[in-house]
């Protein structure tokens, strides 16, 4: 199982919405078997796929309880080789409980829960808040990859330094093998002067940039009350194609 982090410290950037529709096409397009881990309290990953609640175990129980049986807390989809484990605001509470505990190791918990189901599932994408937090810094320990969604706007940049020293430590300290795969735009809107310049901009940056940008489309918004991945929604709209050749560009990586 490959482990794939998309996080940015930056809210607003279609994180969210990137993680849940990377790991549909990864299930639904290319058949891999594929888990996405919510670890925002807020649990919006969760909620687009109509599997929010507070009466199942989740990412909270991962963090907090020793020896964690994984088959208790993934729940199945409605979609076909993709399986989610939840997240609510008991997150808050259970990331300030880890930091409390001095019995055992705080960083290591994900990786050690997902051992588990290493020979189960192809892939794991961890939604993670726009923030750095115990749970946050757990998914850096425990993925092989992280992908950093970015707008083009003023604040473009903002905590991507930050985010680049705590992806540097965590692969000095806890993890080797991270690799910081790279950004990659989200809400695009090639018709923007503003857009194409920043774009152009990031790209003599010291940071990765992929090719494949994710245009700006009016079928976004509803797709998410609609509680369905892009792909479903509006299977021909620009962001449905996009973030397809996104996840074959990573495949090729």
């Amino acid at each position: 199982m490959k482990t794939i982090s998309i996080i940015n410290l930056k809210g607003g950037v279609a994180k969210t919405i990137s993680s849940v529709n990377i790991a549909h096409i990864l299930a639904a397009v290319h058949g891999y078997k594929t888990l996405l881990i919510d670890n925002d309290k807020q649990g919006n990953a969760s909620k687009i796929l109509n599997r929010h609640d507070y009466s199942h175990k989740g990412t909270a129980n991962v963090m907090t309880e020793r020896g964690t049986d994984l088959k208790e807390i993934i729940q199945q989809t409605d979609y076909e080789g993709l399986d989610i484990i939840t997240a609510n605001m008991n997150l808050l509470k259970a990331n300030l409980e880890v930091l409390l505990d001095q019995q055992r190791p705080q960083q290591t918990r994900f990786k050690k829960a997902l051992e588990q189901v290493q020979r189960k599932y192809d892939y794991c994408i961890i939604d993670n808040a726009p923030d750095i937090n115990i749970s946050t810094i757990n998914a850096l320990v425990a993925a092989d990859d992280v992908l950093v969604p970015v707008t083009i706007d003023d604040f473009a940049l903002d905590g991507l330094k930050e985010l680049k020293e705590q992806i540097d430590n965590t692969k000095v300290d806890l993890n080797p093998n991270l690799r910081f795969c790279g950004c990659f735009v989200t809400q695009y809107d090639r018709t923007n002067d503003a857009d194409v310049q920043g774009k152009e901009f990031l790209n003599t940056l010291e940071y990765p940039v992929f090719e494949t940008h994710i245009r700006k489309t009016p079928k976004m918004k509803p797709s998410t009350f609609a509680r369905e991945p892009i792909l479903l929604y509006s299977s021909r709209c620009g962001a449905s194609f996009d973030y397809k050749a996104l996840v074959e560009e990573y495949l090729k990586m």
